[in-house]
């Protein structure tokens, strides 16, 4: 694992009228991440530094030090955004579905795509090769994160005997890499659907859920689907 440089850090510069507000507000470290996200959509991962976040800031260039160690710390705190925002957005999607695992199973894994439309460069940040270490995600207390989430869906469906049978880890992988995988083609715009709106993305996302569960149903449930 590569460690990180030691930095001898100046005396920091006097503080802007704006980034003391920010700052006693408490609100400083969100309004780092909010202007590396916006620069990571604006100019691409190579335009990224702390300088420059803390340019878009407005606050001293020092100011980053404060809440983060360097730049990967900053887009750790990206990546830990997404990751929670996605969830959140999973469960509230969830919450409308009909109450049988299928539904759950799909809504989850177009929550899950719609996410990736609306916010692709927290996406790119949370699977992408910026960490020397592996992150640790956590979820406010009780409530389940995005693998967790399909897994008790994947369960579910198994426990009713609409799911084949088998390790629900492994039909849980194979959900999240088709959705995973429709998700990365909408932010790479690979599919003409990408440049068409949310609504595409969302019917497109609903077909390729049923798909998915249609494969993974128990050879013996009879086509029968709380999707359909």
């Amino acid at each position: 694992m590569a460690t990180r440089s030691k930095r001898t850090l100046k005396e920091p510069a006097k503080e802007t009228p704006v980034e003391k507000a920010r700052y006693h507000h408490g609100d400083l470290r969100q309004a780092l991440v909010d202007a590396a996200v916006a620069l990571i959509s604006e100019e691409g991962f190579n335009a990224l530094t702390l300088r420059e976040v803390a340019r878009r800031a407005g606050v001293t260039h020092a100011a980053p030090y404060r809440h983060f160690a360097d730049k990967e710390a900053l887009l750790e705190a990206v990546a830990l955004e997404g990751f929670r925002t996605m969830s959140r957005e999973m469960r509230e999607r969830m919450a409308t579905a009909a109450q049988g695992p299928l539904d759950q199973l799909c809504a989850a894994g177009v929550a899950y795509v719609l996410f990736a439309v609306r916010h692709p460069p927290h996406f790119r940040v949370m699977f992408g090769p910026h960490f020397n270490h592996r992150l640790q995600i956590d979820e406010p207390e009780g409530e389940a994160n995005a693998f967790e989430l399909l897994v008790r869906c994947i369960g579910s469906g198994q426990a009713a005997g609409l799911l084949r049978d088998g390790d629900p880890r492994a039909l849980t992988l194979t959900a999240w890499s088709l959705v995973h995988g429709l998700a990365s083609l909408f932010v790479d715009r690979q599919l003409e659907e990408a440049v068409q709106g949310l609504e595409a993305a969302e019917a497109l996302a609903q077909v390729q859920t049923h798909l998915l569960i249609t494969g993974l149903a128990h050879p013996g449930a009879g086509g029968n689907s709380d999707s359909r």
